[in-house]
């Protein structure tokens, strides 16, 4: 690592160098925006705003968290979670046994939800198992070779094509303002229409708008890699760090009050860069939700099954007939194609990091390969959720498991980092420098309260109705 910490930019040139965040967004911007936030406003309106809005301030100040402590040590959250009090890497082995499933059924999700849409656009035989099987291929292909340039281009162009499109049809359909504040308050009644279908109506209105909440703002890894992120821009001591280290101790303890500073700038610099995380996809969640109640609702239509596509895209054809059905169904094929390409760059990475710290042997084998030894378990497990299972109910499964069931720890874990593990690795006088702001600290005790009292009340019961229907 560089002994010298870069100077932060000020001002306005702070601006300039806002750019984890746009990762992060094209990342967790998918089936959770498009396929979620989408059905709970076709079912319950305006009623789940609050849920969306919350859900994302809340985790973007987790992730704004645990990346403010990798630009101020230099190390990435897994490498924070060993240094929890207790038995020895105990979070971690936590962490390496939820996520491990949690990234089975995310990533499976994607891939045969992107068969849905492709098969939708251009039927095959086989339908969506040969769609979802080509797509998760293509998309483990290009990780391995880590050429993203070209495809995150036009990807990128595709997917802000849908996004365009959903804040015009958000606009055109807007409920009226009242509505809108309501739910944004929670006042507006939480309760499903008569007109949904017969597993819907006699369910709670929590089981929509969980897994909505538990995809908002990405879930639990996304946090996690957030951080890869800030290492790969370079924040901070992050500054020529690299992936899958600890933190570098004896620079930590000798920081100059200047250089403390120094890092306070740069902690700056990640506020605003999740800001602009935090501030698109309240945008974009809340602008799928209204165009969902503005549309599918007055027509009475649930994406569900294999049909979800088809549904979805009325949102493009009620305003531009049968070409904006197409345009819908290219862009979210792209969308939830590049949001696999996303999570398969940061999921291997996140396990890797895990067996590295709970299985010190398995650091010998070079980093790119224990990235692909994920990657080819990564096939066989899409290939089995492309075969075996309805998309919206594996949209479900895997935003809860991997956006409820640790958040709470995960806000803990960081508060815990702060106040218990960084005086003991800086200086005094440069502690005073690097704690995080007390909003910050705010946010990130209601999230692990919020967040925890939903997995001990509503999460067993809607992950056991998942489970048995």
């Amino acid at each position: 690592m560089s002994h010298k910490i870069p100077l932060a930019p000020r001002g306005l040139a702070i601006l300039a160098m806002v750019g984890p965040a746009f990762i992060w967004c094209a990342e967790y911007i998918g089936s959770g925006e498009v396929i979620l936030a989408t059905r709970t406003g076709a079912l319950m309106g305006t009623a789940a705003l609050w849920a969306i809005v919350g859900a994302i301030v809340l985790k973007c100040s987790i992730g704004m968290a645990g990346a403010q402590w990798t630009a101020v040590t230099g190390e990435g959250m897994i490498d924070l979670f060993r240094r929890m009090p207790g038995p020895r890497d105990w979070f971690i082995w936590l962490v390496l046994v939820i996520q491990f499933p949690a990234a089975i059924v995310s990533i499976g999700a994607l891939a045969k939800v992107a068969g849905v849409f492709l098969n939708s656009l251009l039927p095959l035989p086989g339908g969506a198992i040969t769609w979802g099987a080509a797509a998760s291929v293509f998309a483990v292909c290009v990780s391995w070779t880590g050429r993203f340039d070209l495809l995150k281009a036009v990807m990128s162009g595709l997917v802000m094509m849908i996004i365009v499109g959903v804040l015009y049809v958000a606009v055109t359909v807007l409920p009226p303002v009242a509505d809108i504040a309501r739910g944004l308050v929670g006042l507006e009644p939480m309760s499903l229409p008569a007109w949904a279908p017969d597993a819907d109506r006699n369910s709670s209105p929590w089981r929509e708008i969980l897994p909505l909440m538990g995809w908002a703002a990405g879930g639990f890894a996304s946090q996690v890699w957030y951080t890869y992120w800030v290492l790969g821009a370079g924040y901070g001591m992050a500054a020529g760090r690299g992936y899958g280290k600890s933190a570098d101790e004896h620079r930590l303890a000798i920081l100059t009050s200047e250089e403390a500073r120094t890092l306070r700038g740069w902690c700056r610099v990640v506020r605003t860069d999740a800001l602009v995380a935090a501030s698109i996809g309240v945008v974009i969640t809340t602008c799928f939700c209204l165009a969902g109640a503005g549309v599918l609702r007055t027509e009475h239509l649930v994406p569900q099954g294999e049909e979800v596509a088809f549904t979805l895209s009325r949102l493009f054809s009620s305003r531009w007939g049968a070409l904006g059905a197409k345009l819908f169904l290219i862009a979210g094929s792209a969308a939830m194609i590049s949001t696999q390409v996303g999570q398969l760059a940061g999921w291997p990475r996140l396990l890797a990091d895990c067996i590295r710290i709970v299985c010190p042997p398995f650091s010998r084998i070079p980093h790119t390969w224990q990235f692909r030894a994920f990657l080819l378990l990564f096939v066989v497990t899409n290939l089995v959720a492309v075969v075996f299972f309805d998309p919206v109910r594996l949209v479900k499964l895997g935003g809860q498991l991997d956006g409820i069931l640790l958040t709470p720890l995960q806000a803990l874990a960081i508060l815990a980092a702060f106040f218990l593990v960084l005086p003991k690795l800086v200086p005094h006088h440069a502690l005073r420098e690097l704690r995080p702001g007390w909003l910050l600290v705010v946010l990130l005790a209601v999230a692990a309260v919020i967040f925890g009292i939903l997995c001990f009340t509503v999460l067993p019961g809607s992950i056991r109705s998942l489970l048995t229907s």
